[in-house]
């Protein structure tokens, strides 16, 4: 069946007798669907009938189709008054044909399809808007102004395997993506002491699966790689316990994390990648009886899901030659070049603009703590000497070289969770990649000076990076200082949403990078604000406290006064005081969660930051302490 399908309309073949002839002969193939992307980065799915398009193709890629306001989320942008938004197609990237396996086409035999056109939106005929724009105009003004600098300041050629500026053709930059996302039988609830046990020891990490996890992975990777997506490789993650075996041969009680690999491509290439896989992920596992989530922290005290981001950068020289910007001319001495130095730094002094495109919900906080490979600090790991390549996990950007492959320098951003919106985290990131270049390029500083940059100590006066930060080091972020000097050493890493948009006011020189060359208008980033906010506040208020509630009053009293131990009733009357002063008003004294939603409704958003990290510390404390306190009940 899979042979007779079409999977992927290749960006070259967008013309409209070539569309018309694949469609034709596709007869499957019975919608379109324009996926336009809103400032959250969540896309459109309307249903048109192909019929609709085939009837004028050029005028529907011309012209897209329209919508209102309500389609999409654009906060401060399209509002009622003002909602006219159009979708329009994109022509520069592949488009998807995406299956509905439960659903069959009586002609072929074969599953219905919806072409998915990633899109562009447009406000009142005028403004283009959303992520997908963002990240063109990011790309656009990184290359361009990088070639404007390579050709001002020419000594970096003397870095560079490049005779001179007029080799170079273009610059080409590269993006991947990884996957990590949990896999479970549907209703099964996962036993935290199990998960954090097997964890430990190790029992599931790249481990074989079994199964229908086995079957529905296979199945994946293969219909990943008919879209030619080029899947490098899938294995199971550190998290997962091994599912049981029913009397009647079938499995039970899954709870795995899976990972999957796939090769780079170009940022909005391989954005629009990220995004497909998902859905073809998720579509596959449910139909094989499983349920899929991408919650960044699906699971607390247990290894969370990242979506780690590769990103890197070469020119296309005239000869046909492709050279990696960041590979150190002789990487025997150095780790990178002047560009790749500079890159790195401005990523990092500026990650103020990049962690809260990377991280704005109240899940990716509950990853982002010490202990599970999940980075809290803004901080790079190079490795202890130039010939052995660093593998430090517990780093914000890493470098990733190999000796053997010039081509293979990147970096490593691994804050992004699954959820995180790829379009806007790599649009901050270019901006802040190129304030680092600008930096470096300008003063023509060497391979040697900018190590010594990047390598300088606390306290220690910088051309270019913050005095009182320190940006390297080859220690383990976790076991090798405290809370209180990662604080000092590294910045304090925000802990709530809040926290993470709070630079976006209070940063106003690093926010400017947004702004370069209207990549953002202050419009756009007031758009993502009140969207994130707005998230952050309703999930707030009403998942995350009701759920707290719900928690609390789970922790009943389990004994017999007249049949436990003493101890019994110690932990009993430390759980009830909890319950109190986290649930229940009295007339002298408001609870913490009532405290929690007073604050929201005042919109005094640094109390309720501040009682939100209170209420899940003693949450956590509560939940503890009942189940030390059920043990031990006979």
């Amino acid at each position: 069946m899979l042979e007779n399908m079409i999977f992927c309309l290749p960006a070259k073949e967008h013309k409209e007798a070539q569309i018309r002839q694949q469609l034709l002969a596709h007869p499957e193939i019975r919608f379109v669907s324009l996926s336009g992307l809103d400032i959250n980065g969540d896309d459109t799915d309307e249903k048109i009938p192909v019929e609709n398009m085939l009837e004028d193709i050029d005028h529907f890629l011309t012209f897209g189709v329209q919508t209102d306001g309500s389609s999409v989320f654009l906060p401060k942008i399209a509002e009622i008054n003002n909602a006219r938004v159009d979708i329009l197609p994109d022509l520069s990237v592949n488009w998807y044909v995406d299956y509905n396996y439960n659903n069959i086409h009586e002609e072929t035999g074969l599953p219905v399809g919806s072409l998915r056109i990633p899109s562009y939106l447009v406000h009142n005929d005028k403004a283009e808007v959303g992520s997908r724009i963002i990240l063109g105009d990011a790309i656009r003004v990184f290359k361009k102004n990088l070639l404007q600098l390579m050709k001002d300041h020419p000594y970096i050629f003397s870095h560079l395997p490049i005779g001179s500026f007029e080799d170079i053709q273009e610059i080409e930059l590269t993006v991947g993506t990884e996957l990590e996302f949990y896999v479970k039988t549907p209703d099964d609830v996962a036993d935290k002491d199990r998960l954090h046990t097997s964890q430990e020891l190790k029992e599931q990490y790249w481990k074989r699966t079994l199964g229908p996890v086995r079957t529905a992975l296979e199945r994946t990777v293969d219909i990943l790689n008919r879209y030619g997506f080029c899947v490098e490789m899938a294995h199971k993650e550190v998290g997962g316990v091994k599912p049981k075996l029913t009397h009647d041969g079938d499995f039970d009680h899954i709870m795995e994390q899976l990972e999957i690999d796939w090769k780079y491509s170009d940022p909005m290439q391989a954005a629009d990648n990220d995004k497909q896989i998902r859905y073809i992920v998720k579509d596959v596992f449910r139909n094989h009886g499983l349920d899929v989530t991408f919650m960044a922290k699906p699971i607390e005290g247990v290894a969370g899901c990242g979506k780690h981001t590769h990103i890197g950068a070469a020119a296309r020289l005239k000869d046909g030659r492709l050279v990696n910007l960041f590979t150190a001319a002789d990487t025997a001495k150095d780790y990178l070049s002047p560009i790749g130095y500079a890159c790195l730094m401005g990523l990092l002094k500026n990650y103020d603009i990049v962690g809260p495109m990377a991280n704005c919900t109240n899940d990716s906080y509950n990853r982002l703590k010490p202990g599970f490979e999940a980075p809290v600090s803004v901080v790079t790991s190079l490795g202890h000497t130039v010939d052995a390549p660093s593998r430090n996990r517990t780093i914000l950007a890493g470098l990733i070289r190999d000796l053997r492959n010039p081509m293979s320098t990147r970096f490593e951003l691994r804050s992004p969770n699954p959820k995180a919106n790829t379009y806007l985290v790599l649009a901050a990131a270019y901006m802040a990649m190129l304030d680092g270049a600008r930096a470096a390029l300008e003063n023509e500083k060497t391979p040697a000076q900018l190590l010594a940059s990047l390598s300088k100590d606390y306290g220690q006066e910088d051309f270019y990076l913050e005095k009182d930060r320190l940006y390297r080091t080859e220690k383990n972020t976790f076991d090798d200082f405290t809370q209180e000097e990662r604080d000092m050493l590294f910045g304090r890493a925000p802990a709530t949403v809040w926290e993470a948009l709070r630079p976006l006011d209070t940063c106003p020189e690093k926010v400017k990078l947004l702004f370069t060359e209207e990549v953002m208008t202050p419009m756009d980033l007031e758009s993502y604000k009140t969207a994130a906010l707005d998230q952050w506040t309703t999930e707030l208020r009403n998942r995350i406290v009701p759920g707290m509630r719900k928690t609390i009053r789970a922790c009943e009293k389990a004994h017999d006064s007249l049949d436990c131990a003493d101890i019994d009733e110690v932990r009993w009357k430390k759980i009830r005081y909890m319950r109190k002063d986290m649930g229940q008003d009295t007339t002298e004294r408001v609870s913490l969660l009532t405290r929690l939603t007073n604050a929201l409704d005042d919109q005094d958003y640094d109390t309720a930051s501040e009682l939100q990290l209170q209420a899940q510390k003693k949450i956590s404390q509560l939940e503890a302490l009942y189940a030390e306190y059920k043990k031990n009940l006979l």
